[in-house]
């Protein structure tokens, strides 16, 4: 019934795809997890370390394209994922330098990734506040909000669908946390 050379072949292929997206998703989840510490540098305000982090994820994203390609990539969620939480993380870092978020073009990532990123950026930002306000630092709140007011009014634009929107969702949430917190800030007569 079927062709033994081509079954062969199909069995070769398939074989060769799983063992590439076990090896994929092995490197990702480490990706993943190196990213969530980073952003939790961020948070403590270690930046010394952020840096250091930052550049040992884009070093093992640049590696898994070399090995992988990134058309290969981009077919694993699990790469997706830890692109996502890096990309939140070099956000992040960069909004609390004051510094404008921009493409990484070395790594070549994907437009999902970076949408994903910045809106993932936005509950960063809230629990970043949150921290600044319970130090006393209410204009540092002020202008964290000012910060992710212009991010949210550059992403309507998009006029996301699906997974996408769910995070723009989300951003928008947390968006009104950090309204929220200023409010409560400003009616308390804080500076």
């Amino acid at each position: 019934m079927i062709n033994q050379k081509f079954l062969e072949q199909l069995r070769k292929d398939y074989r060769t795809n799983e063992s590439e997206r076990r090896q994929i998703i092995s490197a990702a989840n480490n990706i993943l997890f190196e990213a969530k510490k980073t952003i939790f540098v961020i948070q403590r305000q270690d930046f010394k370390t952020a840096v250091a982090k930052l550049a040992e994820n884009e070093k093992n994203l640049k590696n898994l394209a070399g090995r992988f390609g990134q058309a290969r990539l981009n077919k694993e969620g699990a790469y997706k994922a830890a692109v996502e939480e890096y990309l939140e993380g070099k956000t992040f870092y960069t909004v609390i330098k004051n510094k404008k978020i921009e493409a990484t073009p070395e790594l070549q990532l994907d437009y999902e990734g970076y949408l994903g990123g910045i809106c993932d950026l936005i509950g960063e930002l809230v629990r970043y506040a949150t921290n600044q306000a319970a130090q006393g630092k209410f204009t540092a709140v002020a202008k964290i909000k000012s910060g992710a007011e212009d991010i949210m009014t550059q992403l309507i634009d998009f006029d996301m669908t699906g997974y996408l929107r769910t995070k723009y969702d989300q951003a928008r949430g947390h968006l009104r946390k950090l309204e929220q917190m200023a409010y409560e800030i400003k009616l308390r007569g804080k500076k």
